[in-house]
């Protein structure tokens, strides 16, 4: 299965994907991490982008979606994966289905997370970190154990000013790509709200692969 998340900055698709990676087997692709990896592994490719991060630039369309399509010929992703970060924009999502056709790539769905901006706002602003471990805890959903509470620290862009820049920018570039692949019939909206549980059952049942 062939899959691709879009939805808002906090709207819990990240989490959701590792899980259903597990679920399905297959690869979870994260266009920031792949694109971390390969800078870190010093693969040509991954020199190239850390070129244009050194001056401060965009790494290239083209060059994340060659690095994509490297990534999806490895072994692991063979029966399918799930992709997440990209596409953003609809001149990204244009490209990556001229390169997805061109190696003959067919996608299966777009898993579309809806959730309010006012649930997005409130849950952003919950979230904690855990700088001795990494781990991420939210004050309303996932609270701290007690003996680690005062050592959390909140992120600078989780604040409710930060969060509704980052929806704005969502909203005007990301949404964009929706009609795109609606227009393919490929598009699944799933209902955000609600527990990790609650969310990862509606997804199974659109993905009609039965109950976790």
């Amino acid at each position: 299965m062939r899959i691709i998340i879009i939805g808002p900055p906090g709207s819990g698709k990240g989490t959701q994907a590792k899980k259903l990676m597990q679920r399905l087997g297959i690869p979870h692709i994260s266009s920031g991490d792949m694109l971390r990896e390969a800078i870190a592994k010093g693969t040509p490719l991954g020199k190239k982008a850390a070129a244009y991060m050194k001056k401060g630039d965009l790494v290239p369309d083209d060059l994340v979606i060659e690095m994509i399509i490297q990534r999806l010929s490895q072994p692991d992703a063979k029966n399918g994966f799930i992709m997440d970060g990209f596409p953003r924009t609809l001149p990204q999502a244009e490209a990556l289905d001229k390169a997805f056709r061109q190696f003959h790539i067919k996608i299966d769905c777009v898993l579309h997370f809806d959730v309010p901006d006012e649930e997005i706002v409130t849950r952003n602003c919950a979230r904690r970190i855990d700088p001795a471990t990494g781990v991420i805890y939210n004050l309303r959903f996932d609270p701290p154990p007690k003996a680690i509470a005062s050592r959390l620290i909140q992120r600078v862009d989780d604040t409710e000013e930060a969060m509704k820049t980052r929806l704005t920018k969502y909203h005007s570039e990301t949404r964009a790509v929706l009609p795109f692949y609606e227009k393919q019939k490929l598009v699944r909206k799933i209902n955000g709200r609600g527990s990790f549980e609650d969310v990862q059952k509606r997804i199974l049942k659109t993905l009609g692969i039965g109950s976790a």
